[in-house]
């Protein structure tokens, strides 16, 4: 077997450009790990922070999820060929991701399934559908008829809540800065749409508007004051995404600016797969056969050759993809 590979590389910060193909070595799984042979895998906003030099950690071979079968696995707790969904644990920052031929993969990050959705249909679903669950279960504790608020709702995350928190029996307000999307929204189930602006408290509250039970803010730093003022006292805020930009809130002062008695938390993905959030609590198998069944559309908006990395980072960048993104590899 050959000790090298194909992989798209960031060979410097910068646009879509810099990602380079090369060929380099193949990565030799420890015990405790499964070597992947990738099929297709999921683009995702934060690689494109990682290809600029803006994220706080990145692998030249990014790529933190990944689908495919298992090529080796020393510990032998996964079969050889298993199918096999992998998402974090390293993939993309401390160890070569997704966008390698192969990729190593601690035992913890790697699920296997059992489905018959195309490769390409399989990779839209393991970061996006993970975070979205941990995020309503695990995190805000969601709960059938919870009024739930997710600012950015046409993303990928967002979609994937909606989806979950539906059926879950959530009264959900979904908010989109496209008026066009409303009704596309309505159809997955949101029960009220509102176009994402700025001072959304203002604009809601003054209608007499009841905050919400639960609240999750996909749109970043740039909201999330309101968004905490959003939510009732007692309730939950919990921002999981950074889609208005990284930057920090300005003159941050607590005793002034937050509610007393709302819960603020943050979730990070990256934390996937450890023992606090393991991937064993997540119903990923559930899910995909909901999937499979045509309860929800969770195709991918766009698939892309693998030769056409540049063309899949360069959409993203709009952030006009209108879902989500896949490469399949062609090994």
């Amino acid at each position: 077997m050959s000790e090298t590979m194909n992989a798209i590389v960031i060979s410097s910060f910068g646009g879509p450009e810099v990602l380079t193909y090369q060929t380099v070595p193949k990565p030799a799984p420890s015990p405790g790990e499964a070597l992947i042979r990738v099929r297709a895998f999921g683009v995702n906003h934060a690689e494109t922070h990682m290809r600029r030099g803006e994220w706080d950690e990145h692998h030249p071979i990014t790529g933190l999820e990944c689908v495919g079968t298992v090529a080796s696995c020393p510990g032998g707790e996964l079969p050889l060929g298993a199918k096999v969904v992998g998402v974090m644990g390293g993939l993309g920052r401390t160890r070569p991701g997704g966008y390698g031929e192969f990729a190593s993969v601690p035992v913890a990050n790697v699920v296997p399934v059992e489905t018959g959705l195309a490769w390409e249909d399989l990779a839209a679903l393991p970061e996006v559908y993970c975070t979205a669950w941990t995020c309503l279960f695990a995190v805000l504790d969601l709960k059938p008829r919870d009024t739930l608020l997710v600012r950015g709702a046409t993303s990928t995350v967002g979609q994937a809540a909606l989806h979950l928190a539906v059926d879950t029996g959530a009264v959900v307000t979904a908010t989109t800065r496209r008026e066009e999307r409303f009704g596309w929204l309505k159809g997955l189930g949101a029960a009220e749409t509102v176009l994402e602006q700025e001072n959304l408290d203002e604009f809601l509250l003054g209608k007499g508007h009841p905050r919400f039970d639960k609240t999750l803010n996909l749109v970043g730093n740039r909201v999330l004051l309101e968004s905490i003022r959003l939510t009732r006292t007692g309730g939950r805020m919990l921002q999981a995404g950074w889609l208005g930009g990284l930057a920090p809130v300005e003159g941050f002062n607590p005793m002034v600016q937050m509610e007393s008695g709302v819960h603020f938390s943050l979730f990070h993905s990256k934390v996937l797969g450890t023992p606090e959030f393991p991937l064993s609590a997540i119903p990923l198998q559930d899910i995909i056969k909901k999937i499979e069944n045509g309860a929800w559309d969770a195709k991918p908006a766009k698939v892309f050759e693998y030769q056409d990395i540049q063309s899949a980072h360069g959409m993203l960048d709009t952030h006009d993809a209108g879902g989500k993104l896949v490469v399949k590899h062609q090994f």
